[in-house]
């Protein structure tokens, strides 16, 4: 943002400069006008004689104008210099804005894969500690309501220091907290380090949402939702897969958590490097405050500085508001009930599956887990369907209304809520021994595609949804 010098020696930002200039120009136009007084002769009955030369024609006419009160402009307030400013996360290069997509697709991938992975280990924990298999569930359970709590957290921090810093501190918490786990030597510690890495692990699930909003515009946002949405399912259903093999080699259960610890220190250095700031709102206040020590002009500010964030604040807006919503608003109350139940299905297929294939059927703990690969390519066509869908029916009828209509989202989401309790249904059906794997397998996959679009369709619908745009 380039800036000029001022008669007051004050540095003022270049596009609210300009309108300055403008203004100030008119003023002096207008005080160069004669007044009404010089134009008109009234008559007795007080009717205006009417102009009789060219001089007189303009001068009533220009009499004839209303006065205009210029509009309050702050020359203080940095803004983007205009839509093209190269500093506008939507105007970001594509290939840049497509690396912090995957990178932060990486990102949910991980942690979303530690939260199933220790599912694999529930039977030698539970040996090596004594304690019953259903307690060791607990450490399945305490992840997840880590990743129910957390948000409460992250979502407002993104929104008051940006989106990087709750991002990659939430990240790295996460990460840390693998290492007790792995070298625990007793279950309380497991219980409460798996609690504290859900807690910490729901950081990029509050945030990447918003990071993508950031940097894409509507219609490729919802092809960016995807890319997130087939990485936050298929983290779950990967853990088991990995997890199955690496607990029945010689390596045991503590590697599953070594292994997340790897995997979380890869993907989070990449993702440094790759992932900036993408709050518009946090840029520009960066950038104000490295022009007023450049400028020395200490009244530069972002319009996010004008907000005092407050404990009242964040207790109202962030923390009261969305449960006032739920109850007022019966739209989201039931959409979010049931996407709730959703994810509660997709988390009690990995209990059912090891009964299923590992101790029904008495295969190996880590075949008992390949079944999970179909659920993959339910993925992968529930990711291409959601994608079909963007670009046919919400891409036509953004262009129709010259805005996102959420009902577009709704279509491919009733299907497969159609197609799911008929999967689970074929799965339960054929899950005995006498009847071949297979029938199980394929409903395996129609589950995960059902999952899947019928999740994030009601997640896309809410983005978009009127109430929720504030």
């Amino acid at each position: 943002m380039s800036l000029e010098t001022s008669t007051s020696n004050q540095a003022q930002p270049r596009d609210l400069r300009e309108p300055a200039d403008r203004l100030s120009a008119t003023s002096k136009d207008d005080d160069q006008l004669p007044s009404d007084k010089e134009h008109e002769v009234e008559k007795s009955d007080g009717e205006h004689t009417p102009p009789t030369d060219d001089t007189d024609i303009e001068k009533h006419a220009t009499s004839d104008l209303p006065p205009s009160a210029p509009p309050e402009i702050d020359l203080n307030l940095v803004v983007f210099d205009g839509p093209d400013d190269p500093g506008n996360p939507l105007n970001w290069p594509v290939g840049k804005r497509i690396a912090i997509t995957l990178s932060m697709g990486m990102m949910t991938f991980v942690v979303t894969f530690s939260s199933s992975i220790f599912a694999t280990a529930l039977q030698p924990v539970a040996e090596e500690f004594d304690i019953g298999e259903t307690v060791a569930t607990l450490g399945v359970a305490l992840f997840l309501l880590g990743f129910v709590l957390g948000p409460i957290a992250f979502g407002p921090a993104s929104e008051v220091f940006g989106r990087r810093i709750p991002l990659f501190s939430g990240y790295i918490v996460f990460a840390i907290f693998q290492i007790p786990v792995a070298v625990a030597q007793n279950v309380e510690t497991i219980m409460i380090c798996r609690f504290i890495g859900g807690f910490a692990a729901s950081a990029p699930l509050a945030v990447v949402g918003g990071s993508l909003a950031d940097i894409w515009g509507p219609l490729e946002r919802a092809y960016a939702i995807c890319v997130f949405a087939a990485n936050a399912f298929s983290g779950p259903v990967a853990g088991p897969i990995i997890g199955g093999f690496v607990v029945q080699s010689h390596l045991g259960w503590r590697w599953t958590q070594w292994l997340t610890l790897i995997m979380a220190a890869l993907f989070g250095s990449i993702g440094l490097f790759v992932i900036p700031e993408t709050s518009a709102a946090r840029i520009l206040q960066t950038r104000a405050k490295r022009l007023r020590y450049e400028t020395k002009n200490w009244a530069l500010h972002a319009k996010a500085d004008e907000n005092r964030i407050t404990v009242r604040t964040i207790l109202t807006v962030y923390l009261i508001r969305p449960f006032v919503m739920l109850a007022q608003e019966p739209i989201l109350a039931l959409v979010t009930a049931y996407m709730s139940f959703l994810y509660g299905v997709l988390y009690l297929l990995f209990e059912a599956y090891p009964i299923e294939y590992h101790e029904i059927r008495g295969w190996s703990l880590g075949v008992s887990a390949l079944p999970f690969c179909a659920f993959l390519v339910g993925i992968a066509g529930g990711t291409a369907l959601m994608a079909y869908s963007t670009a046919t029916n919400f891409k036509r009828a953004y262009i129709k209304h010259g805005k996102a209509v959420p009902e577009e989202r709704l279509p491919p989401m009733i299907i497969c809520a159609v197609i799911l309790p008929i999967a689970l249904f074929w799965f339960a059906w054929t899950s005995q021994k006498h009847i071949s794997w297979v029938p199980s397998v394929i409903a395996t996959g129609f589950l995960g595609g059902s999952l899947l679009v019928t999740f994030w369709q009601g997640i896309n619908y809410l983005i978009v949804w009127s109430p929720l745009r504030f």
